[in-house]
């Protein structure tokens, strides 16, 4: 994250861009892949009663632990190449 005292936004910045597009494309890629599985397309209102609840919470936690992981693996790739760090020497 940027310093509070007016430190550089450059990393915060890659890391939400790198981040907010990792979150997109995922989300695009699961709604394709649960489409493909199961032949329906995913919960949009997972607190619909129409929903049951094994699909409302099957969509829940593919795509929260989805969407998280790439995120992550992205703002740690763009972080680590900004600043030339290796696996493991930057803790994000």
């Amino acid at each position: 994250m940027a310093k509070k005292d007016g430190g550089d936004f450059g990393p915060a910045l890659v890391g939400f861009a790198a981040g907010f597009a990792a979150q997109y494309v995922m989300r695009q890629a699961l709604n394709f892949a649960w489409t493909r599985v199961t032949g329906e397309e995913p919960p949009t209102d997972v607190d619909s009663p129409d929903i049951s609840l094994g699909t409302a919470l099957s969509w829940a936690v593919v795509a929260g632990v989805g969407t998280e992981v790439a995120r992550v693996l992205a703002v740690r790739a763009a972080r680590a190449r900004m600043f030339g760090a290796g696996p493991g020497e930057l803790d994000v």
